[in-house]
This record gives structure tokens, C-alpha cells and sequence, in this order.
């Protein structure tokens, strides 16, 4: 198996884990929290999408899908376009309001274009040195396991977070 194919089924298995969280939840329940300060599972959804748009793009040397297939005006949030939900307060959490199919429609066609980057990859890709401002410099490999780590664990989040809506439903 070539690292590319480990990657490749890494990318496959976010879109999966998000769409058994996601899928036929209301707006209530997408935007529900278990505290005030908690996040939603639109947000989880759309962060989860943004992130790996965010950072996978720009490897691959081609625009955002969030920008370059209009997903950014069908969302219509309140944010700048560069906006992946890194850092965001409680408020605008809550500002991540969408629904189930817009949701997993973006976040389909942010993996698309992931698989897609690395399904070009030949092993040696992977040691080229994409950010030399950490110590030590991060490589391509190390960047697409953080984008992957990122994505399962707050694909992890949306699922309890799901079951426990799911078992606590007014």
C-alpha cells in the first residue's frame, strides 16, 4: 500500500464519521448545545469541511472549494472568507447555522478535492518541507496527519455530540 492509498482512505473516512452525525438532524438539533458554550454540530460540520479545505488547497496550489464552488455565498455567514472557525468565541459558533444537506454537501466536495490532491502524491511528496516556521520544519506528510487528526477528532465530538441530542430530545 503506498502512503497515498493510507491517506486517501484517512480523507474517505471524515466524510463518512460527519455524515452519520449530520444527516437527517433538524435545525434544532444542528444548533442545539449541551452548554452555552458548547459547539454545535453545524459548526463541528462546517469546521471539520473548512479545515481541510483550508489547509489541503493550498497544498495542492488551487483555490479553496469554499470560494471557487460558491459554497461561501450559499452559507452566507458572517465571516471573511479565510475563516475556518480556528479561535472562534461562543458567538460565533452560534452564527454557524445551516442545514443537514448544505452541510455535508460542502464538506463532500472539500474531500473530493482532498482526494483528489492525494491521489496525485508519490511517496517521496511527503518529505518536502511545506512550513519552515516550526522547529522542526513541518513536512508535507506531517501536515496532512494533522489536517486527518483534526478532522477524526472533532468528527469524534459530532458523533457523541449527535447520540447525546439524540437520547436528551425535548
Amino acid at each position: 500500500m503506498r502512503a497515498r492509498d493510507v491517506l486517501a482512505d484517512g480523507f474517505g473516512r471524515i466524510d463518512d464519521l460527519v455524515r452519520r452525525a449530520v444527516e437527517g438532524a433538524d435545525e434544532a438539533t444542528l444548533t442545539r448545545r449541551l452548554d452555552p458554550d458548547a459547539n454545535t454540530l453545524a459548526w463541528l460540520a462546517w469546521h471539520i469541511a473548512r479545515e481541510q479545505d483550508g489547509q489541503v488547497a493550498p497544498l495542492a496550489g488551487t483555490e479553496q472549494v469554499w470560494t471557487a464552488r460558491g459554497w461561501s455565498q450559499r452559507f452566507a455567514l458572517p465571516f471573511d472568507d479565510a475563516a475556518v472557525g480556528y479561535g472562534h468565541t461562543s458567538d460565533e459558533v452560534a452564527q454557524v447555522v445551516a442545514p443537514a444537506d448544505l452541510l455535508l454537501g460542502y464538506l463532500a466536495d472539500a474531500t473530493a478535492a482532498s482526494l483528489a490532491y492525494v491521489q496525485r502524491l508519490a511517496d517521496d511528496d511527503l518529505d518536502v518541507v511545506v512550513d519552515e516556521s516550526w522547529d522542526p520544519p513541518v513536512t508535507l506528510g506531517v501536515r496532512l496527519v494533522s489536517v486527518l487528526g483534526d478532522a477524526f477528532e472533532h468528527a469524534g465530538q459530532a458523533a457523541y455530540l449527535r447520540g447525546v441530542l439524540d437520547r436528551t430530545a425535548p
